[in-house]
């Protein structure tokens, strides 16, 4: 019995301990990663200025950065589930400090589009190998929701930054303030250097166990391809529809909510800046806080209750006074985000030993749905206005609803027997 439990999948680490060594690397490295990322939106209000960019323009830089870091997401999955490729992850962010330095020095609208795709084209060979790391070093499946937390709060870290750099760097030195994340790529680079030598070790020690495992892991491919296909499918499809529209929202708030608070509250770029980062910062100790509570209260629930528990205060959030707009900021990015690492852990089970591929899935090609909202937002708030614009926006997570039609934890668990 010992050895069929073990048997479940290849992508199970041989260690039964969780590597917290290596889950807070890959977690600070996630965390440098994505404060690259958010500066881009951090920039429009000073691209906005210094350039006379539009919102629909705001909304294309937005939707080059996200398309690359989320479209290629998939594809880098599906192929380092069939060959894991450790120094994909070091090789990854030498594009990002190429993108930087051409963020910085950037003369134009076209240069800045292009030095947005070399940061998503680093950050969609990152994500999907970083998810692996994690999972490898969770350990035992008790773990897994823990693991992902301290991978994905990272990332939602280096989020947060973002209205800090904004406030702190890009308002005082301007665009070329940007040229200081070059560092911060060259450091990645360096952890990362680290983190693939420990994941080359891992491969050479699994591939051992994993000859062991070939025929059971045959036949257990035989009967997932059977009449739970379609379940699976549903499954899949609805999840990344649900992390679909928390992209939405998540973008409408961090790429045009500093607008509509400048015209709103008659506040200057910093003072906006500081609404966001309390809305990212919340949502960074949200997303660490949802995998143990997943471990503890199910994965489903805790999706549910992420995306529909949120939705009354964002219906509100539009109605109320400045001072109010930070408590609610706080709860409403607390809880839509507590879910955030609990869909790449929900997804990885849905579809056991295609890590990459689910990852790639729900963290890329779900964000790059969203990116076509950045686009679509921009446009709105040209044609209708940002407050209008806002009031749409603050519906989205009312389809956390469609949560209900998730397989719950225990019927998950029944599909992978």
């Amino acid at each position: 019995m010992q050895n069929a439990k073990n048997q479940t999948s290849p992508e199970e680490t041989h260690e039964q301990q969780t590597m917290y060594k290596i889950l807070v690397i890959i977690g600070i490295v996630h965390l440098l990663n994505d404060s690259i990322q958010a500066v881009i939106p951090a920039m429009f209000p000073i691209l906005e200025q210094s350039m006379g960019l539009s919102f629909t323009q705001l909304g294309l830089i937005a939707f080059a950065l996200n398309l690359t870091a989320s479209i290629i997401q998939p594809v880098v999955g599906l192929y380092t589930d069939k060959k894991p490729s450790p120094y994909a992850l070091p090789i990854g962010l030498c594009f990002t400090f190429l993108g930087v330095i051409g963020l910085a020095i950037a003369p134009s609208f076209w240069v800045i589009i292009l030095s947005v795709m070399f940061i998503g084209l680093g950050s969609a060979t990152f994500h999907p190998e970083g998810s692996r790391v994690a999972y490898m070093a969770a350990g035992p499946e008790g773990k897994r929701g823990l693991a992902q937390s301290i991978f994905q709060v990272g990332g939602n870290t280096g989020q947060a930054l973002a209205p800090l750099i904004t406030a702190l760097i890009l308002v005082p030195l301007g665009q070329f303030g940007a040229i200081w994340f070059a560092l911060v790529a060259a450091l990645a680079v360096g952890l990362l250097m680290y983190i693939a030598r420990w994941y080359s070790e891992q491969i050479k020690i699994r591939r051992l166990i994993d000859q062991t495992k070939n025929k059971s892991v045959g036949s257990a491919k035989k009967t997932f391809t059977g009449k739970k296909n379609n379940i699976v499918l549903f499954a899949i499809s609805l999840l990344i529809f649900l992390v679909f529209a928390r992209s939405w929202f998540h973008a409408g708030i961090t790429n045009f909510y500093a607008f509509y608070l400048i015209d709103e509250f008659s506040i200057s770029i910093p003072q906006a800046q500081v609404y966001i980062f309390t809305f990212l910062g919340a949502g960074a100790i949200g997303t660490f806080a949802g995998g143990p509570l997943a471990d503890r209260f199910g994965k489903r629930n805790m999706i549910f209750f992420s995306m529909l528990g949120s939705a009354p205060l964002a219906l509100v959030l539009p109605h109320v006074g400045a001072g109010l707009t930070y408590v609610l900021l706080v709860i409403i990015g607390f809880t839509i985000l507590s879910s955030f690492s609990v869909t790449v852990v929900y997804a990885q089970e849905l579809v056991p030993g295609k890590i990459g591929t689910v990852s790639g899935l729900v963290i890329g090609l779900a964000f790059g749905m969203g990116a076509l909202g950045s686009v679509a937002l921009g446009w709105f708030a040209d044609l209708v206005g940002i407050t209008n614009t806002m009031l749409f926006i603050v519906t989205l997570p009312l389809m956390g609803i469609l949560t209900i039609f998730l397989p719950s934890d225990k019927r998950l668990k029944a599909i992978n027997r």
